[in-house]
């Protein structure tokens, strides 16, 4: 058998193969037992002798058979079949870091189930609103500046990324920092789990916002850290007596859910306890973009770039496929943070960093930021136009003033029913989600039923017909 020519194996191959393993498996060939002959097998099999070689030659390659020159082959020695008079024991469970423990006793998130008529699911964006013409001639004009050689690329991020965002945030968001304070990560995501690692070590407790993001939650306390769950109202996070911590998460500029703004007092409070403590502000402006009828509120790091993790993303504005975020980090941390990056991933992708760098550099990014957030603008309206006429008095209305989504309470519907109206819902082809998830699961949550409606995806009739369907399941309810 020395010698096979390498033959590409397809269907009876692949099925010879496959018979061959199963009677070694199951005992009918013994460690030193002959096969036949690959003239004798191709009759039996009804194939050519080039196949039954070649399938030969690949059960070889994997230490099923061995071979001499001139002989047929055999069964390899410690293949025999394992006794099936009692079941053979498994092995001791696998020894699991402390970090895979802490992320199996965190709540599963729910999986996402198909919806037929409207998915008011938040974080959802309409697939019709991505540029697809200014995204392609960016991605053509940077492969067409291909390099001579494809190589691994800075961890912190493309410098012409780095230096276009740069740009950005001064003009959009007031943010004054150089190319080097920024880590570009693969959505805002990835740049909160650097943070819950390079910040907190096991034991450590973080403040975090009641409601909040539970993906923050959770990967806060991946890392080890100790919730310490904070009560947010109408003007955001509340900032008196706050208790001792490494750092604290934070969406001042749209709390999510409930989209209080973090007035000007309490941002001076929470600045000087951090200050106070030594603690670190992260705070995620991950729809800063979106405030209607108002200039966006600045965010926090423009009062203190040194006590403030800045973290962006792009998943708001083209499209969360992308997987392109980034931080702004207080000067001496960019080195820390680029080294846990290239441990993580190397870098994020390269192709789609130099596009989004194309459409900022070109005005194409911020043209198509203007023309969103028209859009979502005429969505928000019909929504509210859409509650206030097919709801009334019966729901109230929460967070309207910004962001991409509203939170409805249901007066008079206890919170204990969100299950069975999301599964009412769901019946009519409607995607519920009820706010209670979001509360710290060991805190009491709110008595009455409340849910996110996210509209970003939805077209204003598909919004129309959804409240409508709404209304009614609520009105059995």
């Amino acid at each position: 058998m020395q010698g096979i020519e390498v033959v590409q194996l397809e269907g009876v191959g692949h099925r010879i193969i496959a018979a061959i393993k199963n009677q070694i498996h199951s005992g009918a060939y013994q460690p030193g037992d002959r096969l036949p002959s690959s003239r004798t097998f191709a009759a039996e099999w009804g194939a050519s002798r080039t196949t039954v070689t070649a399938a030969y030659g690949q059960l070889i390659a994997e230490g099923y058979l061995i071979t001499r020159a001139g002989a047929r082959p055999v069964v390899a020695q410690g293949l025999a079949a394992q006794p099936t008079s009692a079941p053979v024991p498994r092995a001791a469970a696998r020894h699991l870091s402390g970090f895979a423990k802490r992320l199996l006793g965190l709540p599963p998130v729910p999986p996402r189930q198909a919806v037929k008529l409207a998915d008011f699911r938040y974080g959802d964006l309409a697939g019709h609103d991505f540029p697809v013409l200014a995204w392609r001639r960016a991605l053509n004009a940077v492969s067409l500046r291909r390099s001579a050689r494809l190589r691994y690329g800075d961890p912190q991020g493309s410098s012409d990324l780095r230096a276009a965002l740069q740009g950005y945030l001064w003009r959009a968001r007031g943010i004054s920092c150089s190319p080097d304070d920024i880590i570009v990560v693969n959505g805002s995501q990835q740049g909160l789990d650097l943070c819950a690692r390079l910040l907190l070590d096991p034991g450590d407790t973080f403040l975090i916002e009641n409601p909040g993001y539970v993906l923050a939650r959770h990967a806060f306390a991946a890392a080890g850290g100790l919730a310490v769950p904070v009560p947010v109202d109408d003007e955001g996070l509340c900032t008196n007596s706050l208790p001792s911590g490494r750092l604290v998460y934070v969406t001042p500029s749209h709390q999510f859910p409930l989209g209080g703004v973090l007035s000007a007092t309490r941002r001076r409070a929470l600045l000087a306890w951090a200050a106070a403590s030594g603690a670190c502000i992260i705070e995620d402006d991950y729809d800063g973009e979106y405030r209607h009828g108002l200039a966006p509120i600045p965010p926090l790091q423009t009062l203190d770039p040194q006590s403030v993790i800045y973290v962006g993303t792009v998943s708001k504005t083209l499209s969360p496929t992308l997987r392109l975020g980034y931080l702004v980090v207080p000067s001496g941390l960019a080195g820390v943070f680029s080294e846990a990056k290239r441990l993580t991933d190397r870098h994020a992708p390269l192709l789609e960093q130099e596009a989004l760098a194309q459409m900022l550099a070109s005005g194409g990014y911020e043209r198509h930021v203007r023309s969103i957030r028209r859009k979502n603008a005429e969505r928000r309206a019909v929504l509210l136009k859409a509650l206030s006429a097919e709801c009334g008095p019966a729901v109230s209305i929460e967070g309207a003033e910004t962001g991409l989504h509203v939170v409805i309470w249901v007066d008079d519907v206890d919170a204990s029913r969100e299950g069975e109206i999301v599964d009412a819902a769901r019946s009519v082809g409607l995607g519920l989600y009820p706010v209670s998830s979001l509360y710290d699961p060991n805190l009491p949550r709110p008595g009455t039923a409340g849910f996110v409606l996210g509209y970003a995806a939805l077209d204003v009739d598909m919004l129309r017909r959804g409240v409508a369907m709404l209304a009614a399941v609520l009105n059995s309810a």
